[in-house]
């Protein structure tokens, strides 16, 4: 290795791998994302180790697995002493610039510790200073337009706002945050002899609710889009989760129009996330930074957006458009490189490992890993069983969340998890090669062969055909929780 590389991670929120052009989405609009596969790579499978924030974002600066640590809920962030990808490159000469969502560490903390600018995205004014501070969700200052087809049925739970006026957006959490990233490249463009740097640019969309400004929001063909997965009431043996968000959220009577509306206002939401990531890369070649800069993009988790007839995301269930995670790596030039779409299993969890091995460094403790440096040179192997996790054990009232009221929109996602029943309990789901299995600690199992059932309809947990494979991957996920259920800190307490 010449030298050391920058490093920029640009992060969605919310964001299905699906929803991308050279996934396949026909009425998706990426054309920034699809040209990095020229020259890097796209996972089709790469799954988030958590289906909400926090938990995903604790795993995927750690190496650790959410269980491993305890990071299950929403509101237990990171502690002092937990080791952090920020933090560590920030030891090893990198200058770290943090820019928008939090979800790691107490908002009340310091950002200095883990980077050297810290911008969280509420005040232009206040451009990439290392402060205290926390995003906070904005809501549009005016009614948005609704198109005609959504003012017939009830809008109340399904995070649908529609077309947001353009002034509004203009200052807003997510162009703000752009707009410090592109001040950064330019300013650190005139130090030729700056250190390295790795910028954490994570974003608001397009996580709900669903709105967005022209011409974005009119871009997307509502004729175009991919076949909705069926309304979770027509599926035989499935989480009871989901069965009562989707009792909850008052879409039952919607039509196809209704969700497709809502399907493309999303896809439009991640176009605007798209051409924001041209501005980016666009500025790095302008000034003479893009081949020296290895560049990450991906999301902490997915969003169901009508899929099963239900919107947004919950903590517990685990189908492709939640788990399954966009994930695009163009190394730097130093690097080798095989362009194009892989189809290996990864994890978000061996973004640590890839970053140490592309920055010569040591992670300095144990974690779980692994790097695919050698992945993007063209291996067509890594790692043979993927994971993602969540839920709560009953009686564990911490991990619920505070609860919301009726005048909420996310109402019937969190008093759901409120139920004392099985409905928010605990759950993991490890997929190998094609087949995908979960299994929940107070329901009925799940298990797909994705290969020839890719909208994970059809359970086959009591299939007598698949009984061995079952067994085996029984096997595989005693492994898992044997090899990384803790962690033990690398400093020694004296006795």
């Amino acid at each position: 290795m010449s030298k050391k590389t920058n490093i920029l991670w640009y992060v969605a929120d919310q964001m299905r791998c699906d929803s991308m052009a050279h996934m396949g989405n026909t009425a998706s609009i990426t054309p920034n994302l699809d040209a990095l596969i020229e020259e890097g790579v796209s996972f089709r499978n790469a799954y988030c180790q958590n289906p909400v924030c926090v938990p995903s974002r604790c795993s995927f600066l750690t190496g650790l697995y959410p269980h491993t640590t305890g990071h299950r809920t929403m509101h237990y962030l990171q502690k002092k002493d937990e080791p952090n990808i920020l933090k560590i490159m920030k030891e090893n000469g990198y200058e770290v610039v943090w820019i928008g969502r939090n979800d790691i560490i107490p908002g009340k903390w310091s950002k200095s510790d883990y980077c050297d600018m810290y911008f969280d995205g509420s005040d232009q004014t206040e451009k990439c200073h290392v402060k205290n501070g926390s995003m906070k969700f904005g809501r549009p200052s005016r009614l948005p337009e609704m198109p005609e087809v959504m003012k017939e049925k009830n809008q109340k739970y399904s995070f649908y706002i529609g077309k947001l006026a353009k002034e509004d957006q203009k200052n807003s959490f997510d162009w703000n945050c752009v707009t410090s990233a592109l001040d950064y490249i330019e300013r650190r463009s005139m130090e030729p002899d700056a250190k390295p740097f790795f910028i954490y640019c994570t974003l608001i969309f397009p996580h709900p609710p669903y709105g967005c400004e022209e011409p974005w929001f009119s871009s997307i063909d509502r004729n175009a889009l991919l076949p909705r997965r069926p309304d979770i009431e027509t599926l035989m043996d499935r989480a009871s989760i989901l069965t009562s968000i989707r009792e909850k959220q008052c879409m039952k009577d919607w039509t196809e129009a209704q969700y497709n509306e809502m399907r493309a206002v999303y896809l439009a939401m991640t176009s605007r996330f798209d051409y924001q990531f041209g501005l980016l890369t666009d500025k790095l070649k302008e000034k003479k930074l893009y081949d020296e800069t290895s560049i990450f993009v991906f999301s902490d988790h997915g969003d169901y957006t009508g899929d099963y007839g239900i919107a947004e995301k919950c903590q517990n269930s685990f189908e492709d458009p939640l788990s399954n995670v966009p994930l695009l790596i163009k190394p730097a030039k130093q690097f080798t490189v095989k362009p194009g779409i892989s189809d290996v299993l990864v994890e978000l969890l061996d973004l640590p490992a890839t970053v140490a091995d592309m920055a010569g460094i040591e992670l300095g403790y144990k974690q779980f890993g692994k790097s695919f440096v050698g992945v993007i040179a063209g291996e067509t192997s890594h790692k043979d069983a993927v994971f993602c996790e969540g839920g709560r054990i009953h009686g564990e009232s911490q991990a619920m969340e505070p609860e919301h009221g009726s005048e909420s929109m996310y109402w019937p996602r969190i008093s759901s998890q409120h139920e004392e029943g099985p409905t928010h309990t605990k759950a993991t789901m490890m997929r190998m090669g094609n087949m995908k299995y979960t299994m929940r600690l107070y329901e009925m199992d799940e298990l797909y062969n994705l290969e020839t059932d890719t909208m994970e309809m059809n359970n086959l947990i009591n299939d007598i055909a698949y009984q061995e494979t079952i067994i085996q991957m029984r096997q595989r996920m005693l492994q898992y929780f044997v090899e990384t259920g803790d962690y033990v800190p690398t400093h020694m307490d004296k006795r």
